[in-house]
């Protein structure tokens, strides 16, 4: 359940994309207000990281990804009116801002059910799962909207799947549930996720809040340079979710109908990349590697690959470009563990707050990106630059697990007399706020 929410979570912010070319010949917008449109999303759903997570931690992951799935997908379907209000771009902004509000718990809710659900030594795959939903989204869907939108129009790529995220919301009620509060689970299963670090329990009572949580995860170091790692690696996520369809085109000369075709086989082999890096962290944890090695190794190592990315400056070969490209996108799926990460060493009560400021960080990615790449194209001409750039961010990531993270183990903030449930190999770290 939680993987085809994230496809919709991924489906409907790319609806936009989609629809946007026979939008602007219908609503006659020039590419400064379409860029404006698609800035709203963005924005709002950065923004929107730490209040989101304040508010799961005290309602609770089913109810509000449940609700704000919903809610996002009847905003996704009334963007299909748009034509209908008098000023249809101030109608359009407002919709997709409301959208990144809705959408901001999202990824934290899924961290912190896996957490609930999921032992240590089974957490990797079930990551594996949801991320690789942000691929499968693009990999399956794309065709489908390209579909809906030249058979009925591109009111119709909203309606759809505006319909399908609010029919999904109605069974995500009806099929999911915390652990303690599911009938299905009996205790011998409550006891197998907690004695292999999981926490069943963290939902059974709203989490209080405050500030001296954000200061003590914020100001810590281990939690920095996963942060960091994290805008690195989805600064790699941003360049193929916005330039590189232009890259296939302006620098290396292929048509439409060919970067139609090109563009989805990096998001196969990204969604493949997560599978390997899931299974290979969780496979190493069975066999009795710490926690540290087994989260660490998979994400430095998808890191330092996906920096091959830059041998792309130096070949003209189309079928060379797909594989240098797709071998940058595999390792990045590879290294995208940090949710995982981030489920092993939060708090135990401000699981959704320590998600939402590791979110918050990586996505700041999604807007300095693709401005950068902008402003290195306009200033030099090529995009020789963009990829130096985002491979610079492969080993800066790299960089920064190997020496500014050190050792993992699960902060505690809450209760500095607590004795800890966590049974990672290393040893919990109380830090008091």
């Amino acid at each position: 359940m939680i993987f085809l929410v994230t496809i919709f979570n991924y489906v409907d912010r790319a609806t936009l994309s989609i629809a946007a070319s026979a939008l602007r010949k219908d609503l006659g917008f020039d590419a400064v207000t379409m860029g404006i449109a698609f800035s709203a999303f963005g924005w709002a759903y950065t923004a929107m990281q730490i209040p989101g997570g304040i508010v799961l931690d005290r309602f609770g992951s089913r109810l509000v990804l449940g609700l704000s799935l919903i809610i996002w997908s009847v905003l996704t379907f009334l963007q299909g009116y748009v034509d209908l209000f008098s000023s249809a771009f101030a109608a359009l902004f407002v919709l997709r801002f409301l959208m990144g509000v809705a959408e901001s718990p999202a990824f934290p809710a899924n961290n912190r059910l896996t957490v609930m659900w999921f032992p240590s030594q089974e957490r990797g795959m079930a990551t594996a799962v949801f991320q690789s939903a942000q691929y499968a989204a693009l990999a399956i869907f794309t065709p489908v909207m390209v579909w809906t939108l030249s058979t009925w129009g591109w009111q119709h790529v909203f309606f759809f799947t505006g319909a399908a995220g609010v029919l999904i919301g109605l069974l995500w009620f009806r099929f999911v549930q915390e652990p303690h509060r599911d009938k299905r689970v009996n205790k011998a299963e409550l006891d197998y996720i907690e004695a292999g670090g999981g926490l069943p329990q963290i939902g059974d009572a709203p989490a209080p809040f405050s500030w001296a949580q954000v200061r003590s995860i914020g100001a810590n170091r281990m939690m920095l340079g996963i942060y960091l790692g994290q805008f690195c690696l989805t600064t790699i996520t941003w360049f193929f979710l916005t330039w590189f369809p232009t890259y296939l085109i302006e620098a290396k000369g292929m048509t439409m109908l060919k970067v139609g075709l090109v563009a989805s086989v990096p998001a196969i082999a990204g969604c493949l990349g997560g599978m390997v890096g899931g299974l290979w962290s969780d496979w190493m944890l069975r066999r009795g590697f710490s926690l540290t090695v087994a989260r660490k190794t998979p994400i430095i190592c998808g890191l330092l690959l996906s920096s091959s990315i830059v041998v792309a400056n130096y070949v003209d070969s189309t079928a060379i470009i797909v594989l240098v490209m797709s071998i940058a996108f595999f390792s990045k799926g590879v290294g995208n563990l940090g949710w995982c990460i981030v489920g092993d060493v939060s708090p135990k009560r401000a699981m959704g707050i320590s998600g939402g400021m590791f979110n918050f960080c990586g996505n700041l990615a999604s807007i300095v990106t693709p401005i950068a790449i902008g402003v290195m194209i306009n200033k030099l001409g090529s995009f020789d630059a963009a990829l130096m750039y985002v491979a610079a961010m492969g080993l800066l990531g790299a960089f920064s697990y190997l020496f500014i993270v050190g050792p993992l183990h699960r902060l505690e903030i809450d209760d500095p007399q607590a004795t800890p449930v966590d049974s990672a190999p290393v040893e919990p770290v109380r830090v008091s706020p």
